[in-house]
């Protein structure tokens, strides 16, 4: 088992690592729209959140030499399915192929945030 790290998603807020590749997968942690360059959650609505939180994903399996495009589970959270259909719009621009997903509704997710994702891909 490999750990991965980059700079260009924000750090573990707790005892795991951002990713960590095993058996030719990479296991991607949750990410929630944290900036990495502050460490802070951004202002935003689900649109900016959900941008933040894949463009974080993006950044952990590129230091993990995958990209999305390898990604063959994803898991969505959502602190309010009324988010659902704006959250798949921008889902929908980020992911050319399509993974298999569940997506789920949670009462509250860290630091208040609207989304969290993780998921599964392909080296």
């Amino acid at each position: 088992m490999e750990t991965i790290h980059t700079d260009n998603a924000p750090k573990a807020i707790g005892p795991y690592s951002q990713a960590v590749k095993s058996n030719g997968l990479v296991y991607c942690s949750g990410q929630i729209a944290i900036d990495p360059k502050t460490n802070d959650m951004i202002d935003g609505d689900i649109e900016q959140q959900t941008t933040q939180v894949l463009e974080n994903l993006k950044a952990v399996l590129a230091e993990a030499k995958s990209s999305l495009d390898k990604a063959v589970k994803v898991t969505v959270y959502l602190a309010d399915m009324a988010d659902f259909q704006t959250m798949n719009e921008i889902y929908a621009k980020f992911f050319k192929k399509k993974p298999a997903r569940a997506t789920v509704a949670v009462k509250t997710l860290p630091k208040n945030a609207l989304v969290e994702i993780d998921c599964i891909a392909e080296q």
